[in-house]
Formats: C-alpha cells, structure tokens, sequence
C-alpha cells in the first residue's frame, strides 16, 4: 500500500497545508496541484517580462524549507508547479539544494505541453484548434495568443518517477494525473479501470481539502475546520481505494464530503475524459470503512482517445470594476439611484461600453431567482463593472465612481484603494488536436 496526500489545491492555497501533510503523519508521495486555466495565462506574461519566471514559488519556497526533511523521510514530491517554465523551476530546486548543501537530491521536469511557440506549426499541418463550444477555428481572425498549454498524458510523470526522481515538475499535466503517476510507477497497471481507479483516486484529492470538509453543504457537521486535514489516497496493489487523512486533524472525510468533490467539474459522468483513460463516473461505489475513511471501488474505464485538449488564452479587452457601499434607510433605492447617475454621466460625456454590470450585493443577486429579493437590507455593496476594447473607455469609468460620495444620495461610503484601473481580460479557448503531434520530453538533474 502506498499514501498519496495532496497538500495543495490550487496556487494561493494554504501555504502550511504541505508542510502539515509531511509532518502530522506518514507519507509517500506529496502532491501539489497549482494550475488553473487563467493561472496559466498569468504565469506566461510573468515569463514575457521575466525570462527567469513563471513559475509558482510557492512550491520552490516550500521545497526550499522541507527539503532536509523530504530526504529524510523519503517522501516523494508530484507538482504541476513548472506552470510554463519547469526548467526554471526545476533550476530554483536545484539551487536550493546546493546552497543547504544536500547531495543526491534527483529533480525530474516533465515538458511538451508549451504549444505557444508552435503555433503557426500546427495551422500549417491543417491544425484548426477549433473551440470545443462554439466550433470557431482558432486562426480564423487575428488574436493576441497569451498561452497555449496541452493537457499532458501521466506517463511523463510516470517515467521521470522511473529514472528515480524525488521531485518531479510539470506544466499542465492534469490535475488527477499527479495523483495516478505514483500508482502506475509503482504498480505498472495497465487495465482502463486501473486508470480510471487512479484517476477516480486524483479527482477526488485535487482540490485539497474540499473532500475533507472545506466548502461542504453540512459545515456545521464538520469538526474543528480551523485545523482541517489535507486528503490522503491510500492505495492498494490489488485496486483497493481508501480516502483518509491524517489521524488527530480536524476536518471530515465520509461518503457525503467524497460525493460532492466526485461531483466537482462534471459533465457527462459516463465520460469522464482524461488524456490517460475515459472513466466511468457513474460506476464509483463508495461505503464508509471507518471513521474519517471511505472506500472507493467498482470503478470502470476505457481507453483514451486520439485528441489531448489544449488550453489557450488570449487578450480579450479590457474590463474594470470599482465598487461603493450604500448604507442607512433606503439603501436599495439609493444604490439604484446611484448607478443611475454614474451611467447617465458617463454617456453624457460621450462614453457607452461593449458590457456593462450593475449588482446590487446584499439584496439576493448571488442566487438571483433562487431566493426572494432583499428590499429592505440597511446595506447595499454596489458594484459595477464595464468591458469594452478601448482602454481609454475603461478608464475614464473609473474616475466617475469617487463623485458619487458628494454628489449623490446620502450614505455613500466603502470608497478605498483609489480609482480602478483597465485590467486585461484573459479569455478561455479549448480545443482539441491529434495526440501524435505532442511529444513528451522528461529530463531528470541530479545534485
């Protein structure tokens, strides 16, 4: 039996969350998922600036801190904290090491899911990288290509564990991958409904505690959440699955908190696509085999298919949003009134918007339609927003926002941090090419 934890669920998690995973009780593999479709983006334009960047450092200040103990304890660390420069990354491991002084630490990056440079390539091999939704073909007009990263099969991950790699960096593996690596390297399976088990086992610990009780319909079920356990899979040679976490940490793991994290990002729960397999949702079993512990079994799969997904981003205009609060009787009316006025303004001057959002928090509109309509709230938090593809337009939104506290209805207040500025807008683009034309590189660097 080996235990996998993931100790991180997306970059901003909890930067103690690994470092209690290592501590508070046994382990063999740590796992750190970082990424996420706008993170990409953002990490590619840190790069543009810096050369030397884009990465998450989080990770490389977590190593840097535990990696005595790492040795140590012989816990094996899985991340996809190389974002869009894992040789950086790896480099910044690597350094650390050397400058504490350890010996034989073996750093492994898996790489080949960067297509950015690649682009024109791929349209001159016929390549449309049409979006999954609207069918659109990528290079049909002139876009502003931030990123383009593909979704990575595990055996990167799984090869570089091979060669005897303690860490291991990638770009954008998927995020259940980081979780099945471990098991294919140490029990060689083979079988779909292995992969599918594995990857069954990395859904459900992707986003951190979110299957321990974080985020959980029953909160007030869940015990001391200020010390919440990160998850952990255990998992056996003959395909047996428990979800646990570290015994003496707060938190819950039972068959409701596992349910709804499997529920997590779902479309068709019959197939559930992967680069590595196509899991069957719809055949999870689950029982509780213990306090804080959950048996996964009877998982089915079939093989991949020919397509790995790519995820692009590109620039898309420009938005900005600023946001006051109304208090005192009347707070609805006079936030209505206010917004009023700052559109009314702006159009007298000459300025109207491609979108424009007006929101009144406080008076129902996070669940709008679901719940009744909050009339009579003593406070209203107003927030508004434009998008257009002219930054000079979004702008000038933001100088008419401040006027409203004299020049307004009374009780107009919660005006801070100056006046907001135009902000790239970073749109999503999906799509889909031949897996033969996506090579995997994995070079492991010993210390």
């Amino acid at each position: 039996m080996i235990r996998i934890g993931n100790g991180q669920g997306f970059w901003g998690d909890s930067v103690d969350a690994p470092k209690r995973m290592l501590r508070e009780g046994p382990l063999d593999y740590l796992t750190l998922d970082y990424l996420a479709e706008v993170t990409m983006s953002i990490m590619q334009k840190q790069r543009m600036r810096h050369p030397e960047h884009g990465y998450a450092t989080d990770f490389v200040q977590f190593i840097d801190e535990v990696l005595p103990e790492l040795m140590e304890k012989g816990v094996r660390v899985i991340a996809n904290a190389g974002g869009v420069n894992p040789r950086a990354c790896q480099k910044a491991i690597l350094e650390a090491a050397k400058r504490q002084g350890i010996k034989g630490l073996r750093v492994g990056i898996v790489e080949g899911d960067d297509i950015l440079g690649r682009l024109k390539e791929m349209h001159q091999k016929g390549e449309q990288l049409s979006h999954m939704d609207s069918g659109e073909g990528l290079f049909e007009k002139e876009r502003e290509i931030l990123s383009a990263n593909v979704y990575m099969p595990t055996m990167g991950i799984v090869e570089a564990l091979d060669q005897g790699a303690h860490i291991v960096i990638t770009g954008r593996s998927t995020d259940p991958g980081l979780v099945l690596g471990p098991i294919l390297h140490e029990y060689k399976w083979s079988h779909p409904d292995q992969y599918a088990l594995g990857t069954v086992a990395g859904h459900i610990l992707e986003c951190g505690a979110q299957c321990t009780g974080g985020n959980f319909t029953s909160w007030r079920d869940v015990p001391d959440m200020e010390r919440i356990g990160y998850p952990i899979a255990e998992v056996h040679e003959d395909g047996r699955l428990f979800i646990t976490k570290h015994d003496g940490t707060g938190g819950l793991v039972s068959i409701d908190t596992v349910s709804e994290q499997l529920l997590y990002e779902m479309g068709n729960p019959k197939g559930y696509i992967t680069p590595d397999c196509v899991a069957d949702f719809s055949s999870i079993q689950l029982k509780q085999a213990g306090p804080d512990r959950v048996e996964v079994f009877g998982v089915k799969g079939a093989a991949p298919t020919p397509t790995l997904k790519v995820s692009l981003s590109y620039l898309d205009g420009y938005k900005a949003t600023g946001q006051l609060t109304i208090s005192g009787p009347d707070a609805l009316d006079k936030a209505k009134k206010c917004a009023d006025i700052l559109w009314a303004r702006l159009e007298h001057a000459g300025f109207r918007y491609e979108t424009t959002i007006t929101e009144f928090l406080g008076s129902g509109v996070c669940h709008e339609g679901i719940v009744s309509p909050q009339t009579s709230a003593p406070e209203i938090v107003l927030r508004l927003g434009v998008k257009d593809s002219d930054k000079a337009k979004v702008n000038r939104f933001g100088k008419e926002i401040a006027p409203l506290v004299t020049s307004g209805p009374p009780g107009v207040t919660g005006f801070a941090g100056g006046r907001p500025k135009a902000q790239d807008i970073v749109a999503y683009w999906p799509a889909l090419i031949a897996r033969d034309l996506i090579p995997t590189q994995v070079t492991v660097t010993e210390v």
